[in-house]
């Protein structure tokens, strides 16, 4: 079937395609799978490639698209960010083996009005909790969700605590994806020289999580399209997995969507 062609098995391999995996899994026939998600979670016009890429990441995570975890944001200009519910991000946490529990804490001025909720965010493997807290004037939008603050900002602290303990990243919320999609040129007029990899410790090899924090933190910091043309080389062959060289794209989409002013097809 044409529509599923980017991720189907080939002739040659007896191992179930990743789509085959999650249609299975959803007890579903895989093209009807594959019609259902399309219909539902990704904007008209996509490619098989940007289909690839959000089923990639929904597998990679244990996000189920058909229920909403995860759908793809459409990006202005085109392209796709992939978004997690909020419904996504309450899963990612509960299924985590080393999640302990959340709670919360609310401040509130002085007139009973809503200042900030922080979020604690425990680990079985840690002594001391995660805490983000995040505050109402830098986070609400003049959306109809955000009518009920208080959820919502409940709902922006659990997401950044959970970031923060568990390291989930290359998915974003629905505010960060509506941003990130309608990016405006923000590329310095001077730029820096370029940017030295940041060093790694000989006697300690790095582990895949490492690798992709480093990538995120030197791309973050590339301030031309040529800076960031550069550290992608360094980049390229560096041991990890088809599932965890795509968090590195991600990073590397993000930062020249911030560079360029557009978002670039995923």
């Amino acid at each position: 079937m044409e529509n599923v062609v980017a991720i189907q098995k080939t002739e040659k391999s007896n191992k179930p395609s990743l789509l085959q995996m999650m249609a299975d899994k959803a007890h579903m026939d895989v093209d009807l799978f594959a019609k259902t998600v399309r219909s539902t979670v990704m904007p008209k016009g996509h490619t098989n490639e940007q289909f690839a890429a959000l089923m990639l990441v929904a597998s990679e995570y244990d996000l189920n698209p058909i229920v909403k975890e995860i759908y793809a944001f459409p990006a202005k200009g085109g392209g796709i960010v992939p978004i997690v519910s909020i419904d996504g991000w309450i899963n990612l946490v509960n299924s985590h083996p080393k999640c302990d529990g959340f709670t919360f804490q609310t401040e509130r001025d002085e007139s009973g009005k809503l200042v900030s909720v922080t979020c604690q965010m425990y680990r079985k493997d840690r002594s001391h909790p995660v805490e983000v807290t995040e505050y109402l004037i830098e986070c609400k939008r003049n959306t109809e969700p955000w009518k009920m603050e208080n959820r919502m900002l409940r709902h922006k602290a659990l997401i950044q605590a959970a970031r923060y303990a568990f390291g989930f990243s290359g998915i974003y919320d629905e505010d960060e994806g509506a941003k990130i999609a309608e990016m405006k040129n923000i590329t310095p007029e001077a730029a820096e020289p370029p940017l030295s990899p940041p060093i790694v410790p000989d006697e300690e090899p790095e582990t895949p999580e490492e690798k992709i924090e480093r990538a995120e933190l030197w791309f973050s910091k590339c301030q031309t399209l040529d800076d960031l043309s550069t550290a992608w080389e360094q980049f390229e062959d560096i041991g990890l997995s088809d599932v965890e060289m795509l968090k590195i794209q991600w990073a590397y989409d993000e930062q020249e969507a911030l560079i360029s002013g557009n978002v670039v097809n995923a």
